[in-house]
């Protein structure tokens, strides 16, 4: 039987595939509970220093397997939407709280819970066939994979709105241009490559300090300056007794390049 999920290792980057091409990469309770204890075991992996989430075939994820979900509606259970709080809502935590950084790699079609995937990434790269799709309101339901708090903070509070609301596709260039891409490529197969590259460059860089810079952006971002500034002076303090910190300042000093361990 096929893996629901795909992990390859290159130096210090490890590249999650979601892998169901056949369904455009539907997330199923075996994928999300795939991704869920893979991001799980890859926040205490010293050896991953970034992560790249990629889809196999022509599509990121087009979100929630919905063959699957009607089966459950069928069933008759009172609570259909179990799925988000036992997967879901522990993907996202782990996924944005990561403490390394991540790249989507988001070639051809983000639909509903995969849109949230990769929105929830620190990058994300698209190509000429990349959409997003806030598919959510199209089937009855609310957002969910953390969509309500990543959405506005990409594309702003009316943004969110519209895009929630009318549920209409985002073609790859407005995703450009209104924030959702990161960086719009010219061939959907440069897509993975170009994420790859990102991520071998973030993976030779100060792991400890990209995992601070993190945390310390979402305690600002949701609290007040007081709590800005705690965050950061907690940052500080954790990066300050790093080996890439004495080893780059010693670099500074001597005008030599720094070379980051990534502790």
């Amino acid at each position: 039987m096929t893996e629901p999920l795909l992990v390859e290792r290159t130096g210090a980057v490890v590249t999650l595939t979601l892998h169901r091409p056949e369904s455009l990469n539907s997330l199923d309770v075996a994928l999300k509970e795939a991704l869920r204890e893979t991001l799980t075991e890859l926040e205490t992996d010293q050896g991953c220093r970034a992560v790249v989430l990629a889809g196999a075939g022509r599509a990121f994820c087009v979100g929630q397997d919905l063959r699957e979900h009607a089966e459950i509606l069928e069933s008759g259970t009172r609570d259909p939407l179990a799925t988000v709080r036992a997967h879901y809502n522990p993907i996202a935590t782990r996924l944005a709280g990561l403490p390394k950084p991540v790249i989507a790699a988001v070639r051809g079609s983000a639909a509903g819970a995969g849109a949230s995937l990769a929105m929830l990434a620190d990058f994300r790269i698209g190509g000429p066939g990349t959409s997003f799709l806030m598919a959510f309101a199209n089937v009855g339901l609310a957002a969910d994979t953390g969509a309500a708090w990543s959405l506005p903070r990409l594309v702003g509070y009316p943004k969110a709105v519209e895009l929630l609301l009318l549920a209409e596709p985002v073609r790859a260039a407005e995703a450009h241009r209104i924030g959702l891409l990161h960086r719009l490529v010219d061939d959907d197969e440069q897509v993975l490559p170009a994420a790859q590259e990102l991520a071998a460059r973030l993976a030779a860089g100060p792991t400890v300090a990209y995992g601070a810079i993190k945390r310390a952006l979402a305690a600002g971002a949701s609290g007040s300056l007081a709590d800005a500034l705690a965050a950061e002076a907690h940052a500080q303090a954790v990066c300050g007794v790093t080996a890439d910190h004495r080893q780059a300042t010693a670099a500074f000093v001597a005008k030599q390049r720094p070379v980051f361990e990534g502790r």
